[in-house]
């Protein structure tokens, strides 16, 4: 082991061109370090280092030693990581927060399974439509759906989830199919808590404002709505492909379908991961990857 403590120390100067900025990284000594450093030399019986009055070099055998030793201390570090990474049993409450129809359909029995393999963890999960700040609000995670805005947080995907505006056979019948985004000003749009819909025209997103006499935070109630012939709706496909199977509903302007909506999890940038936060994103990413969630492409 002490030649290990030798090679660290080489490594850690050569790399910062400095023993007292070594020593400060290594938390020991500068002369600990020289110490180390000659012990190692002389273990090799050549110099890996020059000294001048402004800087230190390394000696041709020092290049040498240099590269091949330091892929064998990032080896060991990443190896001594890896069983730490085993060693530490997710604990602790874990606090969740999502989207009530995504977050109960898909991420509940996730969360549930995952709970249920490490029973030292408690959870706490929440739905809500309503916009969430995780750090103020005591979040360790957040499921985002939809278009994933600029944000300081870290997000990873986790699948896709196209939206698409459609309707009943016998409204259309009724009031036409729309052709254009125009068209939209002459229907009854059911609107969510947005009265913007998304779209994409000649590569460039768009987001028209709509009007319609039926609005509801919540898009199982719009998915009734439509369902019973009220208006255009734009929906999620997980939420409305029984329905599109059976022609129960139509997709009207599929030209125009914006095609980068998708679902997100997402935890606080400055925050050091802790360990069932890691293993959670990990455990979601992976299973989401897995048939029986909604179009799911790679993340």
């Amino acid at each position: 082991m002490q030649r290990w403590d030798r090679i660290e120390a080489f490594i850690e100067v050569a790399r910062v061109g400095s023993f007292s900025r070594a020593a400060r990284h290594l938390k020991v000594s500068p002369s600990h370090v020289s110490r180390l450093i000659s012990q190692l030399e002389q273990q090799l019986g050549v110099p890996l280092l020059y000294r001048t009055t402004r800087r230190l070099h390394l000696t041709d055998a020092g290049l040498l030693y240099f590269d091949r030793c330091l892929p064998m201390l990032s080896g060991l570090a990443e190896a001594e990581q890896a069983v730490r990474t085993l060693r530490d049993e997710p604990s602790g409450t874990l606090r969740v927060v999502a989207p009530p129809v995504f977050g109960e359909r898909y991420i509940a029995p996730l969360i549930n399974e995952f709970a249920n393999a490490h029973t030292t963890l408690d959870v706490q999960m929440t739905f809500t439509d309503e916009s969430f700040d995780l750090i103020g609000e005591g979040f360790d995670l957040g499921v985002r759906i939809g278009v994933l805005e600029d944000s300081t947080l870290i997000a990873r995907r986790l699948c896709e989830r196209p939206l698409h505006v459609v309707a009943t056979p016998d409204y259309l019948k009724r009031h036409g199919r729309p052709a254009t985004l125009s068209d939209l000003t002459r229907h009854n749009c059911l609107t969510g808590a947005d009265d913007h819909w998304l779209f994409e025209v000649h590569g460039q997103r768009r987001e028209p404002r709509v009007t319609g006499n039926w609005q509801a935070n919540s898009s199982r109630a719009m998915l009734d709505a439509v369902t019973r012939g009220m208006g255009l709706a734009q929906l999620p496909e997980d939420l409305i492909d029984e329905h599109l199977q059976t022609g129960w509903l139509e997709r009207v302007l599929e030209a125009f379908r914006y095609p980068h909506t998708g679902a997100w999890i997402v935890y606080p940038r400055h925050r050091q991961p802790s360990s069932r936060v890691r293993q959670f994103v990990d455990f979601l990413v992976e299973r989401m990857s897995t048939p029986g969630t909604p179009s799911l492409s790679s993340h």
